[in-house]
């Protein structure tokens, strides 16, 4: 008898309840894309954000899984409200086996020196801080739980290998997050908590949106960009949260196959 690649890498725990995740970011684009298919393909999925009506839609967008989504409002930048976003998780649901960690936002593509302190301190606060945040609280829980143990994944992006032009904060939250996955990975490894980095490239979201009318590029053109549907994002993270915990798949890039990634600069 032969058994699918969603049979084989079961999405239930122990007991036959699904599995839980936690999305951030998950009000729009590739986290709302993600948040979907996991609830699609069985699990419970904590819906984390800072605007709950964003939150609400994508729950509405669920149909039928709607019962197994959680939206918690939370600002992952705040030590207080990522502590109480994980303490409801826990009453909620007892445990956490899936943690995206995809919050995140970028500064004006103005020159480097233009940035203010203001707008580099709120990038490094949601896209660094707000990671570390939520995996230390992640950790704390995977540790106690019983069975213990679980899965971590970080929204690296293409910027965390190649920068683009006037994206200084967000690059260098960027090649930071490279480093935390790694620190993670290793420091999870006594307590079954794997880690790893999905790197995205030209994901068709709100975000991405300008590369459809032209962008910047590394020789001073303006050029439109090649684009995919975020669903191919989430199809690449579900392939991360069903591999076993002895098991991990460390760094994942997807992108726009065309996209001026290879070859950049």
């Amino acid at each position: 008898m032969t058994h699918s690649l969603e049979e084989t890498y079961m999405n239930t725990s122990e007991d036959g309840g699904s599995k839980i995740a936690m999305i951030t970011g998950a009000g729009s684009g590739v986290g709302r894309s993600c948040a979907l298919a996991m609830l699609r393909e069985g699990w419970s999925v904590v819906l984390v954000g800072r605007r709950e009506s964003a939150l609400q839609e994508t729950k509405a967008m669920a149909q039928g899984a709607a019962d197994r989504a959680l939206a918690l409002p939370a600002d992952v930048s705040d030590p207080d409200s990522v502590r109480d976003l994980f303490a409801a998780t826990h009453r909620h649901f007892g445990r956490l086996d899936f943690l995206f960690n995809n919050a995140g936002i970028s500064a004006p593509g103005v020159p480097l020196e233009e940035i203010s302190v203001e707008q580099w301190k709120e990038v490094v606060d949601i896209n660094l801080t707000g990671v570390f945040l939520c995996t230390q609280a992640a950790f704390r829980l995977m540790k106690s739980q019983t069975p213990g143990g679980g899965r971590i994944v970080n929204n690296g992006s293409i910027s965390a290998h190649a920068p683009r032009p006037n994206s200084s904060p967000y690059t260098a939250t960027k090649h930071a997050i490279t480093g935390l996955t790694r620190s993670t990975s290793l420091d999870g490894r006594r307590y079954d908590i794997a880690c790893g980095q999905i790197d995205i490239g030209n994901a068709l979201t709100e975000m991405a949106t300008p590369m459809t009318k032209g962008v910047p590029q590394a020789n001073g053109e303006i050029a439109i960009e090649p684009v995919m549907d975020p669903e191919h994002v989430a199809q690449a993270l579900l392939c991360m949260a069903r591999m076993p915990l002895d098991a991990n798949i460390q760094t994942l890039t997807v992108m726009a196959t065309k996209m001026p990634f290879i070859g950049r600069g």
